[in-house]
């Protein structure tokens, strides 16, 4: 592989084993890379108190924590690090009424779902610019908040059952008209267990930072890596979120995917298996370079 200026990377499934798995493998490999001055960007969609319960910069000296971002929630914070603390350097977080209009776009998408098709979903309405509509009411993920190996056949087994012939791409479709309807462009996406519906995903947030780094460090884009577990394909032509790390700002990067699992990924993804103990022990290498 490259020697990469800059490295992107999913948090969990990627980095951890699961939200709640200890932070420590993955700050020792991640530390002589933020020493070396490698710039090193979390891109998650949850929020900064589940990347190590908040305290991932305990982990780094203020030096380090220089070179480290976090760019999470799909796209609604971007984070840099002063003074050893992390703050929001850019955001994409709507008015009220926008939040309003995203918040009915999901209940209607929960409605229609309900009404034509008898299916029963749950709605997590507590995201700063999205809701997560939960298709898969029975299935509990526990701690592994992450795609599981057969919940893409699980899904198309589950909207086949309640007469969704046109699968997600259907889903995606009613949560856009739905949209339309209140007046907001929502972006859709799925993994394999939720629809979420909101502004801004992960797109924005990777285009966000290194727009900063190659405007304040002179990171090309060329010298990118992304990392991930969730680029497979869902069904055909709709991929994973770790997928909309590939835009046309980054895509010059090189991209790769640590999951196991058997399938279709975007053009351009290598798919390297491995898990987290592969990503690593690519930042392993990367730092002996």
């Amino acid at each position: 592989m490259n020697q990469y200026e800059a490295v992107f990377f999913d948090w969990d499934g990627t980095a951890v084993l699961s939200r709640r798995a200890p932070a420590d493998d993955a700050a020792a490999a991640m530390r002589p890379l933020l020493e070396k001055g490698v710039k090193l960007v979390v891109v998650s969609g949850t929020t900064i108190e589940n990347i190590a319960g908040g305290r991932l910069g305990d982990y780094f000296t203020e030096g380090q924590l220089k070179n480290l971002y976090l760019g999470l929630g799909r796209g609604a914070h971007n984070y840099a690090f002063r003074g050893g603390e992390p703050y929001v350097f850019a955001d994409r977080l709507p008015d009220m009424g926008t939040l309003e209009a995203v918040h009915r776009t999901a209940f209607e998408v929960h409605m229609e779902l309900k009404r034509e098709y008898g299916l029963d979903t749950d709605i997590v309405f507590s995201r700063p610019n999205y809701c997560k509509i939960d298709l898969s009411v029975s299935h509990d993920r526990g701690e592994s908040l992450f795609m599981q190996g057969d919940e893409p056949e699980r899904l198309r087994e589950l909207l086949s059952g309640h007469g969704i012939r046109g699968g997600l791409s259907q889903l995606i479709q009613v949560a856009r008209r739905a949209g339309e309807r209140n007046g907001v462009f929502v972006k859709a996406t799925c993994d394999a267990k939720y629809l979420e519906v909101g502004i801004s995903d992960k797109s924005d947030n990777v285009d966000a930072i290194l727009g900063r780094l190659s405007e304040e460090c002179g990171v090309r884009p060329e010298r990118c890596a992304y990392f991930g577990d969730e680029f497979i394909g869902i069904e055909p032509g709709i991929f994973g979120s770790d997928s909309f790390m590939r835009t046309e700002r980054t895509k010059e990067g090189d991209f790769f995917d640590v999951s196991d699992m058997p399938g279709e990924r975007p053009e351009g993804v290598r798919v390297l298996g491995g898990g987290v103990r592969r990503f690593l022990s690519f930042l392993e290498e990367q730092s002996r370079e």
